[in-house]
């Protein structure tokens, strides 16, 4: 992957951007917003090579859907956070407790315009 310049909010140079989604029962999607604050969030924000995080929330049904998006220098960043395989989804000890599904992978692609 080869990620080409995002032009505004301060980015220079190349940015990736690396999506996860999960969901979680309704009434559990206050507990894990803050809890996805304390644990990804914060950790992603503190990797070298992060230069942001997104997360998005919807509830629909009895369900409330997550998008996190974190923005990276490079794979190599990415690897600092994720591990050796980028592709795969990073969960912490108490995401079960929550999410509905452990969704093995997340997506990559290149940020053209921010």
């Amino acid at each position: 992957m080869s990620a080409r310049s995002a032009s505004s909010k301060g980015f220079k140079g190349p940015l990736i951007a690396r999506l996860w989604h999960g969901a979680v029962p309704a009434a559990k999607g206050d507990a894990y917003a803050a809890y996805l604050r304390r644990t990804g969030v914060t950790e992603c924000r503190a990797t070298p090579g992060n230069r942001g995080v997104e997360v998005l929330r919807r509830t629909s049904g009895g369900e409330t859907h997550f998008l996190f998006i974190s923005f990276w220098d490079s794979l190599d960043a990415i690897r600092g956070f994720a591990g050796d395989d980028v592709e795969r989804a990073r969960y912490y000890p108490e995401d079960r407790e929550y999410l509905l599904e452990l969704e093995p992978n997340v997506t990559h692609y290149d940020v053209l315009e921010s």
